[in-house]
């Protein structure tokens, strides 16, 4: 039994069901909740190697990922195989895992 299956095991054997709306709203609470320990534990930012995260928040977070991949219908492990594929591609075509889309604040590499 992989990871979907056993949170969908879990989900349905506690009565845990629930539309998608709720699951997308869900994992967007668990992330945060990831996001407040780093933000807490590093002084906001003040002191980045002190970058503390719980094995639970991340757990919960997988966990309502999780949920919410099975709730849509998606093959979890499947859609990470694709994922995956995508960002090889990038990296081999240009040296950067991203979209090459340039956010706010990160320089660009100079190749040369």
């Amino acid at each position: 039994m992989d990871e979907q299956d056993r949170v969908a095991a879990f989900v349905a054997e506690h009565g845990l069901e629930t539309d998608l709306a709720y699951r997308v709203l869900d994992l967007e609470s668990e992330v945060g909740e990831v996001a407040k320990e780093v933000a807490t534990s590093t002084d906001y930012g003040e002191d980045p190697d002190a970058t503390a995260i719980a094995t639970d928040e991340v757990g919960d977070a997988l966990f309502a990922l999780l949920a919410l991949a099975d709730a849509a219908d998606i093959d979890a492990d499947a859609a990470l195989d694709e994922s995956l594929a995508k960002y090889e591609s990038r990296i081999e075509s240009s040296g950067d895992a991203g979209s090459g889309q340039q956010r706010p604040g990160r320089r660009r590499r100079i190749r040369m």
